[in-house]
């Protein structure tokens, strides 16, 4: 899979999930986020649906945040605010992304979280921001970022 320029990056260590629930909470507060496109990469059991969750939350969603693996999508209605959590990982073909009708969520202003990107490649836009999770032993996970717009630049700001 090719990714477009990385315009900016950052790598950081979790050590614990209150790293990546305070990550999480910087970027709710950046005004960038309201229809950010955000990659969350690596492998299952990495922190993807934690790290999405815990931004959900940090942006005002209240109640049970359910993983999308099933679903495809979770869809959040927030005061000024439209967010979806979308996962990928059960696709075969990246044809099967236009076949469920989530190109109409890509035309829509709104966060869009997207687990397993890659099963979906050459058909969606450039991420706004790729967060690349990978786990090493116990709690702790590796975490490069990198802008590929310049929301995504915003965003890392």
């Amino acid at each position: 899979m090719t990714h477009p320029p990385i315009l900016e990056s950052r790598s950081t260590t979790w050590t614990t999930e209150s790293d990546c629930a305070a990550f999480a909470e910087s970027l709710a507060h950046k005004p960038a986020i309201d229809d950010a496109f955000i990659a969350l990469e690596g492998p299952l059991g990495a922190g993807k649906t934690t790290f999405a969750r815990h931004l959900l939350r940090s942006l005002g969603v209240t109640g049970r945040i359910k993983s999308p693996t099933y679903a495809l999508l979770e869809p959040y209605e927030l005061p000024g605010l439209r967010a979806s959590h979308l996962d990928f990982y059960r696709f075969d073909d990246p044809r099967e992304w236009l076949d469920a009708g989530l190109r109409e969520v890509f035309e829509q202003p709104g966060l869009k979280l997207v687990e397993w990107p890659d099963k979906a490649a050459g058909l969606l836009p450039a991420a706004d921001l790729r967060v690349c999770i990978t786990p090493r032993h116990d709690d702790v996970r590796d975490v490069s970022v990198h802008a590929q717009t310049l929301r995504g630049v915003e965003l890392l700001a």
